[in-house]
């Protein structure tokens, strides 16, 4: 668990499936995920599975987490922030990790991707992880926002190495995050 003033950033657990499964079926939301097809989550109990799947993940790598963002006074799940490992299209995983974030539309606007995503990076450089990528659609304008907020380096927008198309792609080492 990693706390901020105002978030307590958690792990998912089978309490949070229906909030979760909403947020992943909004079109507002699950259309900046992953590659295409997007694809609404299915159901709550689709939303167990990837609980699970995240947990099993995390087993195995601890810079692998999925963290629900709650927000401390309302106990309101507002969405998610990540650290991926990440699998490159070719040359599979050579120790990348990518920094990300999901929010509730009715949780938008209220600085809690900013302020999750620094605690992460906070927790993750710590921890001795040496540098953690962004990537995010190009014209994916709400997080280039909070990347620009957080201070990460911009790489480009080019030919994503773990998606397909292009992507605004951001990255910071471990001293760059502590110089800061």
């Amino acid at each position: 668990m990693i706390e901020t003033e105002r978030l307590v950033l958690r792990p998912y657990g089978y309490d949070d499936a229906e909030r979760l499964h909403q947020i992943l079926s909004d079109d507002r939301v699950y259309p900046w995920l992953d590659d295409p097809p997007h694809r609404p989550m299915a159901s709550p109990e689709a939303a167990k599975e990837s609980i699970d799947r995240w947990a099993a993940r995390t087993a195995e790598d601890p810079f692998d987490q999925r963290w629900a963002i709650e927000v401390r006074d309302s106990r309101l799940v507002a969405g998610s922030v990540l650290l991926a490992r990440m699998t490159r299209k070719e040359g599979g995983y050579v120790g990348e990790h990518e920094i990300g974030w999901h929010l509730a539309p009715d949780s938008w606007g209220h600085g809690y991707a900013t302020e999750a995503a620094r605690a992460v990076l906070d927790w993750a450089f710590a921890a001795g992880l040496d540098a953690a990528w962004c990537g995010m659609y190009p014209h994916n304008e709400a997080s280039q926002r909070v990347a620009e907020k957080l201070g990460l380096p911009f790489v480009g927008v080019q030919p994503d190495p773990w998606y397909q198309g292009d992507s605004r792609l951001y990255r910071v080492t471990r001293e760059e995050w502590l110089a800061r």
